[in-house]
């Protein structure tokens, strides 16, 4: 018997996992066929992949050198089938991976621009905080994600899709005492009255970083989980946060209670790109696609630009 494309998957999948159950999981089998594809690898190979005489996961001296080798033949097949499968541009099935603070603004506006396009296109998406789109992305889980760049990751294309101002949102009355002291800067934001969403949003880190100061600094501990629910303390008086501009029209709709405020110049931003791996081969589905979602983001800024 040969060795298989499944075999090596197990085994990549097994190693990542460090655990014959949740390798199982993630590659859709059972337990039990998991272990005998891994023993038929072995018996195929003439030695021992998996230390098992330790109850911690380990593989053993060949183990790791057949793992290395089955990563090199993974990311092979990897290449190709995108080769085939995006050689007529952007069409069939897109894993489209995108981080809750642009998802419910950029999408309304980007999906009728992608069924005008191609109404068969089967769009998968996934919502999720940065790091596990990433994640997805890298594990070949995702075609693209839309983010906030740069990523920080290596062996990435990104392609900068549209810059988003960040604005100061707060109650009405406090942001018309803010406004009556003149101009704004970022740094001179008292963190004891900033709200932030929870840890793992690169939204919140951003706006630490934009004000200057840290975690340890905000007196306020909120970790909210969503735009909204942050949007609804401010607009009720509990402090003040940072606004995507992308948001705008849709938060101040559904707290008429909040007000914003464009900080002076040089305005603080972030730039939402689209990224994917580089595994070389075609291009166009990704330019299309970058061109339809930066084409959706100067439609929703244009619409929410804030003086």
């Amino acid at each position: 018997m040969n060795i298989t494309l499944r075999q090596l998957s197990y085994l990549v999948a097994l190693a990542e996992e460090r655990h014959f159950g949740r390798a199982a999981a993630r590659v859709h089998v059972t337990q039990p066929a998991l272990s005998t594809q891994i023993r038929e690898l072995e018996d195929r190979l003439g030695a021992p992949l998996i230390d098992r005489t330790d109850r911690e996961f380990r593989l053993t001296p060949a183990g790791r050198e057949v793992l290395e080798g089955a990563h090199r033949i993974m990311a092979e097949v990897e290449r190709i089938e995108t080769q085939a499968r995006w050689g007529e541009g952007l069409s069939g099935r897109l894993k489209l991976g995108i981080i809750p603070t642009v998802a419910p603004y950029l999408l309304p506006v980007a999906l009728p621009m992608l069924r005008m396009r191609d109404v068969t296109l089967d769009l998968r998406l996934t919502e999720a905080k940065t790091e596990r789109v990433l994640a997805a992305l890298a594990d070949g889980q995702l075609d693209a994600a839309v983010v906030a760049i740069p990523a920080g990751l290596p062996g990435l294309i990104e392609r900068p899709l549209f810059r988003d101002r960040f604005l100061l949102a707060a109650s009405r009355a406090s942001v018309a005492a803010v406004t009556a002291k003149g101009p704004v800067l970022p740094e001179e934001l008292n963190p004891n009255a900033l709200l932030l969403l929870d840890e793992g949003h690169c939204l919140a880190d951003q706006a630490l970083e934009v004000c200057g100061t840290s975690r340890g600094q905000t007196r306020v501990d909120l970790r909210a989980s969503s735009l909204p629910t942050l949007c609804g303390m401010v607009a009720a008086g509990f402090g003040q946060t940072l606004l995507p501009e992308i948001s705008l029209s849709k938060e101040c709709a559904a707290a008429p209670d909040m007000d914003v405020l464009a900080f002076a110049e040089p305005q603080p931003a972030r730039t939402i790109g689209l990224v994917r791996r580089d595994l070389g081969g075609p291009e166009g589905w990704f330019s299309e696609l970058g061109e339809i979602l930066a084409t959706a983001g100067r439609e929703l800024l244009g619409h929410d630009a804030a003086a």
